[in-house]
């Protein structure tokens, strides 16, 4: 599933860059509990928020999607 894999890779990107969830959401401007559901995969995410996250890690959309 999709929103799985990609729940996993944004987790993997967040902690290889130390950063806690409460840390990285308010980095990008989202929720918390808004980030936690995308990284369990339970959430059907946005374009605007994956170039949120894309943003927040300094990466583009091609290396945010990259080994899915």
């Amino acid at each position: 599933m999709i929103t799985k894999k990609f729940g996993e890779r944004i987790r993997k990107l967040r902690t290889q860059n130390n950063m806690s969830q409460e840390k990285f959401a308010l980095h990008i401007g989202m929720d918390r509990t808004y980030l936690a559901s995308v990284e369990s995969g339970k959430r059907n995410i946005s374009i605007q928020n994956i170039s949120k996250i894309a943003d927040g890690f300094g990466i583009t959309l091609e290396e945010l999607f990259k080994g899915m």
